[in-house]
């Protein structure tokens, strides 16, 4: 199984991959926003006919006190056009602090200004992901009986 994971933004999106045993995310790309959101999608569902995907991860942008405003009404109306042209399953997973985490991330690994900027989104996305998969991995062994 392969899950791929998308950071909704509205210039960029981010897009990272899982590995098959669903135990690591990787950044993978960032889609530059076309003029139209139909594009986008295309270029998204390429990546995960190419890739051979069960599953999308969207993360959504909840806020500090739990509830959902502008920003994660916007995401939940896109999953919803993305649904309609794919029957690949798509979850949202809670995306607080990822692209401060992403931004964090780069800063100590030193990546120079003008080159964070092309890679905090897939970054931030591989976040997603991998507390996705580490949320995904606990919940198996927790059905399965065994403790972690």
């Amino acid at each position: 199984m392969r899950v791929i994971g998308l950071d909704l933004g509205s210039k960029r999106i981010g897009v990272a991959l899982s590995n098959s045993d669903l135990t690591v995310a990787t950044p993978y790309d960032v889609i530059q926003r076309a003029d139209k959101v139909e594009k986008d999608h295309i270029a998204i569902l390429n990546i995960a006919g190419e890739w051979e995907v069960n599953k999308i991860i969207v993360g959504l942008p909840i806020s500090l006190d739990g509830t959902l405003g502008a920003s994660a009404k916007s995401v939940t109306d896109e999953i919803e056009e993305l649904k309609s042209v794919t029957d690949i399953p798509i979850e949202t997973h809670d995306e607080r602090f990822t692209t401060v985490t992403a931004e964090q991330i780069l800063l100590r690994q030193n990546v120079k200004r003008d080159k964070k900027k092309s890679v905090v989104d897939k970054v931030a996305a591989a976040i997603i992901l991998q507390g996705w998969i580490d949320s995904f991995n606990n919940s198996k062994d927790v059905r399965s009986g065994t403790i972690t």
